[in-house]
């Protein structure tokens, strides 16, 4: 799925100019936009622009991928599981996040450890995902949250 691994809470954030905000946010916009395009809007030159974005995505500040609507590519289900756990956190998130049907593993704080997001064919693999969600050494209960309409979903949360 992606090429760079999330960064992990307490990775020092990498130090970005003005220059290389604006360029993220020029391909969060649209992330087919040339590099000639975003070096008019940056004011640098279409070389500059692809060094600088290659930088980016070297150093795991961005990527650039394609989003899908799972449901036009016959994923009928798409839910978020919670996992309460008891044991090591990093070790069950890692072994949730190696499967690879779970697209999305967030540690977090409150009456859920783990959140999970699942996209599935139908029930039969939820079910059958779940069995191996909870067969996770540490797994103590999960509770899931079947997706009835996506209302929102943003990646534009620009550069601040």
């Amino acid at each position: 799925m992606t090429a760079q691994p999330p960064a992990r809470q307490g990775t020092p954030a990498v130090a970005l100019d003005a220059t290389a905000k604006h360029i993220i946010e020029q391909l969060q916009q649209d992330g087919r936009r040339s590099y000639a395009a975003i070096g008019k809007a940056v004011g640098l030159s279409e070389a500059a622009v692809r060094q600088r974005v290659q930088k980016l995505l070297d150093a795991g500040v961005m990527q650039i991928v394609g989003v899908t609507d799972p449901l036009m590519l016959g994923f009928s289900r798409r839910l978020m599981v919670g996992v309460r756990c008891e044991g090591d956190l990093e070790w069950i998130a890692d072994e949730l996040a190696s499967a690879e049907e779970i697209d999305h593993v967030v540690i977090t704080a409150g009456s859920l450890d783990i959140l999970v997001e699942l996209v599935c064919e139908d029930d039969d693999r939820v079910l059958e995902l779940l069995g191996r969600i909870r067969a996770v050494p540490g797994v103590v209960s999960t509770e899931s949250f079947v997706y009835l309409r996506l209302r929102k979903q943003s990646y534009s949360w620009g550069t601040r």
